[in-house]
């Protein structure tokens, strides 16, 4: 960069970076006030990057503009990050980890006696989210059909957990 565009990045952050953080401060709500550095920076550096668009009879406010958009970015990331860390979180009705455990290899087990097919089809639809159309498409077979097979394969899968309530060596009776 040329000495004379290094003199005006210069002049322009001496002169309007103080303004640039005043609006940042004022608006940034929700995002962290410990992240009003970092925004002041990352518009400076847009500043810095697009100097030649930086029109010499409206510095002040093209920053500002600049300003905006970094400050929605980081409320779209803001945002974006509280839904993330909300879905991580557990329900506060969730049970123990011993109790999913145990639920846990209940489950495997009923999974196990199935037939291939019938788990195939009960794990596509409860873990990979598909339905009977996305099902029959997979199958080869009439969304009807993939219905009908979801729905006996479904029926298995609870006989199968019943069954593992009731074994005996499960609940520890004799």
């Amino acid at each position: 960069m040329a000495p004379r565009d290094e003199e005006r990045f210069r002049r322009l952050v001496e002169e309007h970076a103080s303004a640039v953080g005043d609006y940042l401060r004022r608006r940034l709500y929700p995002v962290s006030p410990a992240d009003l550095d970092d925004l002041v920076e990352e518009t400076l550096i847009v500043v810095w990057r697009r100097l030649d668009d930086v029109p010499a009879d409206a510095e002040r406010p093209w920053m500002i503009g600049v300003a905006r958009n970094v400050l929605r970015n980081a409320r779209r990331s803001s945002g974006r990050r509280r839904a993330l860390q909300a879905s991580l979180r557990p329900a506060p009705d969730d049970p123990p980890a011993e109790e999913r455990v145990v639920a846990d290899v209940a489950l495997a087990q009923a999974l196990a006696s199935l037939s291939d097919d019938d788990r195939e089809i009960v794990t596509l639809n409860a873990w990979d989210g598909y339905e009977p159309r996305d099902l029959a498409g997979h199958l080869g077979i009439t969304a009807n059909a993939a219905a009908v097979r979801l729905s006996r394969a479904r029926g298995r899968l609870r006989a199968a957990l019943a069954l593992g309530e009731d074994d005996p060596k499960e609940t520890g009776a004799s």
